[in-house]
């Protein structure tokens, strides 16, 4: 079953700030999105987590993640920019792996805000051709992220060559396709070829935090998620996370976040 967000009718840009202010498992949670994002930052500094590794951003940077990328960001004080989210259907050719550009040149930066500006001006006027017109300015887009993918301000996350990131990456992805079946840590690390104790100490210095964390993070993010934006009976959560109970469930999720599931759900 795909419990992912549906992706959006139509392109949409939303305030960094306001993700910020929602609270911190909206953006530090390990999550993904049913299509690509584009997150810009312009002011704001810490760390972002993609596909298990974890990197440093700064103002200027922007991260591109293809659809069903698991990822995260920690803030350090107020942070500035937008996420855009291009629709998933959309004929856009944007790249399918992920990249994160440190862009310190300024006449880069102003094309790359003028690009978001471009795109925020049609949303604006909501009329019958700026569906077209987002289309074509998405592309452009798409090719300036391509041609500066080209330069040496460009990573390749979890392809760098480490191979702590490496096996991060790939445990990412197979916790991403296969968090709601209830398989453990021992599960992945078998399918990945090594042990536990070794995915677990590679997901520590991709990251910082041991194979189990990112396991548990990706599941809660998800529960909450469907606690806030679905009337779903806590049992059926439960279900549709692999949890064998929902009196496991609300103890798990209680434990991590201090408040049992009903109780978070109430909290509007």
């Amino acid at each position: 079953m795909n419990d992912l967000p549906p992706p959006p009718p139509a392109f949409r840009i939303d305030a960094l700030s306001g993700l910020a202010q929602g609270g911190r498992w909206r953006t530090e949670a390990m999550r993904s999105y049913g299509h690509p994002v584009l997150y810009w930052f312009t002011r704001g500094q810490g760390r972002i987590t993609v596909q298990g590794v974890t990197r440093g951003y700064g103002p200027h940077n922007a991260v591109l993640l293809p659809a069903r990328i698991m990822h995260g960001f920690e803030t350090m004080g107020q942070v500035s920019g937008a996420m855009l989210s291009f629709p998933r259907d959309a004929d856009l050719d944007l790249p399918d792996t992920p990249l994160h550009l440190r862009i310190r040149d300024g006449q880069a930066q102003a094309e790359m805000a003028l690009q978001i500006e471009n795109i925020q001006r049609e949303l604006d006027l909501g009329e019958g051709m700026s569906t077209r017109a987002l289309i074509h300015h998405a592309g452009l887009l798409a090719v300036w992220l391509e041609r500066q993918a080209d330069g040496k301000e460009t990573q390749n996350v979890g392809l760098d060559g480490r191979a702590a990131d490496r096996l991060a990456a790939a445990y990412a992805s197979l916790l991403e396709r296969d968090f709601r079946t209830g398989r453990g840590v021992g599960d992945y690390a078998a399918a990945l070829g090594v042990t536990a104790t070794h995915l677990s100490r590679s997901c520590r210095a991709a990251c910082g935090r041991p194979a189990s964390a990112l396991l548990q993070d990706r599941q809660l993010y998800e529960a909450r998620r469907l606690l806030r934006e679905t009337g779903l009976p806590v049992k059926t959560v439960a279900e549709q996370l692999g949890f064998r109970s929902a009196a496991y469930f609300t103890r798990a999720f209680h434990q991590r976040t201090g408040q049992t599931p009903s109780a978070f759900r109430a909290g509007g």
